[in-house]
């Protein structure tokens, strides 16, 4: 068995109460009946891509979005980005029916990703969607005591890459690699009027030419 699939293997058998696992879950409204398959595959593909091109930089978000990882098995990957930029990394494959659905976070990173030579290997501090109580539609913080639960995720890639570069996108994944005592560089989050800031952040980390992008539209929230 491959390191990536025994990674996927062992995320998908963790379960907690109010969170989606991507890789074992399957909603009965959008999801394929063989969904969990279908993103546990997506995210091997991308772990060994990322690998085999010897990556040197990890991006790590808070956890999945509803509109985004929730329904890729991607994390900071929604499906317009996966069906686009994100497919060179290899076979990938949606594991909804209906609409197309994309996330403005997803958005303003794959528009920065797109302008480097290297994607770099996307990550969360906590690897599935978490939401609210009887309500799966929702985004909610992940608690201290469910990231304790997956925090061997980030020590793995970290571990796998051979020690690259940390970037944290937003407080949150600063703290979760702060209390794991690596070393990182913060940047904020994109949402809430952080856009331009967090572009020119990774302009500057990633030595990209500035450019004056408009704004992704505030459909994609």
């Amino acid at each position: 068995m491959s390191w990536e699939v025994d990674f996927v293997e062992r995320l998908a058998g963790i379960r907690m109460e109010n969170v989606f696992n991507p890789y074992s879950d399957r909603c009965e409204i959008y999801d394929l009946t063989n969904a969990p398959e279908i993103r546990s595959q997506n995210l091997a593909s991308v772990l060994k891509d990322r690998h085999s091109a010897k990556i040197d930089s990890i991006w790590f978000g808070r956890d999945l979005g509803y509109r985004g990882g929730r329904r890729t098995g991607l994390a900071l990957t929604d499906e317009v980005t996966m069906l686009g930029e994100a497919r060179a990394a290899g076979s990938l494959a949606r594991a909804t029916h209906g609409t197309i659905v994309g996330e403005r976070t997803a958005a303003v990173i794959w528009s920065v990703i797109r302008r480097m030579k290297r994607a770099p290997v996307l990550w969360n501090a906590f690897p599935f969607h978490p939401h609210d109580p009887e309500s799966a539609f929702t985004n909610r913080a992940h608690s201290v005591r469910e990231r304790r639960n997956t925090i061997w995720t980030i020590e793995a890639l970290i571990e796998r890459f051979d020690h690259p570069r940390l970037i944290a996108i937003g407080n949150d994944a600063s703290k979760a690699l702060a209390d794991l005592g690596f070393e990182h560089e913060t940047v904020r989050h994109p949402s809430y009027g952080g856009q331009r800031e967090f572009i020119a952040k990774m302009e500057d980390l990633h030595a990209l030419v500035p450019i004056d992008s408009p704004p992704v539209s505030a459909r994609l929230l």
